[in-house]
């Protein structure tokens, strides 16, 4: 399998990467299974976090005999020097390992200062003095965070969202790093899930030589579609341009439009949180920063709520001067006069 430098870590790392937020909602024994085959299959990238529950678990114990002969990137989103230590332990505990190739900082809302003794900051640097962490990056989804740590050089790489989707100023994002020499890797390549033709995100993701996508991968068949792609490398052809063309043009459609408002009909009138559990909790508002971590704690059901919040993240993203709802169709006319319902904004 192909595999590109990511930027100034010299770490070469495959075209066609592991997103392992997914595990966590599989068996331990089905998720070493799946890692075990993506690494026999060429795959030497696993991005993990330490928010995505056990998954950092799962990964150490389908890798941890061939350490040496992989990458692994995770994330810490503590706010200060003592969680975030406690975090890189926890982390090197879970993926039985004694180093941790790229750390990053996870999803800021701003930038952590180096200088501040008690930051989170000061926790990396110690742990890379220690030999704990090889190398330093960041998370973001905020187009302001992300450029302030390019410009920053704080940074060596930079995972930001990225599909053929994107906005004119995500491609800068894209460009900015390379002209950085940080390595820029894909989140979000399905955009969220909105996306399902496969080959046209894979064949997009192809046109920028320093983009490392990582794709999330929960089952079989999905570690077998981004093999056949992988061992196929399709381009953008002119049949994978017009798909991507027709979908350009119905998020395109939605801003000549001014669609200020997503919304999302479901059965329950408002998004919630420890769903079912007696600490059940309704959520009014959420940011994309807070329904990230919601879907990293695991709050949110494959294939029932959170494909809808995603689809939800996705397109406040791409607009940002607007809103997505969530809520039943009964309460659909008071929750667009924000009454009720479940709002997702940026």
């Amino acid at each position: 399998m192909d595999q590109i430098r990511l930027g100034r870590t010299e770490l070469y790392v495959s075209k066609t990467a592991f997103g392992a937020l997914p595990i966590q909602r599989i068996s331990h024994a089905d998720a070493v299974k799946l890692v075990r085959r993506a690494y026999e299959s060429g795959i030497n990238y696993f991005d993990t976090a330490n928010a995505y529950t056990d998954s950092e678990e799962k990964l150490g114990a389908a890798l941890h005999d061939v350490r040496h002969e992989v990458i692994i990137s995770t994330k810490s989103g503590g706010g200060d020097k003592k969680t975030v230590q406690a975090h890189i332990e926890e982390s090197l505990r879970r993926l039985q390992t004694d180093y941790i190739d790229l750390f990053q900082f996870h999803n800021p809302a701003q930038l952590p200062d180096p200088e501040d003794p008690d930051g989170p900051f000061a926790a990396v640097l110690e742990a890379k003095q220690k030999g704990y962490i090889r190398h330093i990056g960041i998370t973001n989804h905020r187009l302001k965070v992300a450029c302030a740590a390019i410009d920053s050089g704080n940074f060596e790489t930079m995972q930001f969202p990225f599909c053929y989707l994107a906005a004119p100023q995500d491609l800068e994002i894209v460009e900015k790093c390379k002209a950085a020499d940080m390595g820029f890797i894909a989140m979000k390549g399905l955009s969220g899930g909105l996306l399902n033709n496969a080959e046209a995100c894979y064949a997009f993701m192809q046109e920028y030589p320093n983009v490392v996508p990582i794709w999330g991968i929960q089952r079989e068949e999905e570690l077998d579609q981004w093999l056949e792609l992988t061992a196929r490398d399709p381009h953008v052809t002119p049949e994978i341009q017009a798909v991507i063309d027709k979908d350009r043009s119905s998020a395109k459609l939605a801003a000549d439009f001014g669609a200020d408002m997503l919304v999302i009909l479901t059965a329950v009138e408002k998004v919630c949180v420890n769903f079912g559990k007696p600490d059940q909790a309704e959520i009014d508002t959420m940011t994309i920063a807070e329904a990230e971590e919601f879907i990293a704690q695991g709050q949110f059901a494959p294939g029932s709520m959170l494909p809808k919040v995603e689809a939800c993240i996705e397109y406040v993203r791409a607009f940002p001067e607007g809103k997505a709802l969530i809520t039943s169709l009964e309460c659909a006319a008071a929750g667009i006069e924000g009454k009720t319902g479940t709002v997702i904004t940026a």
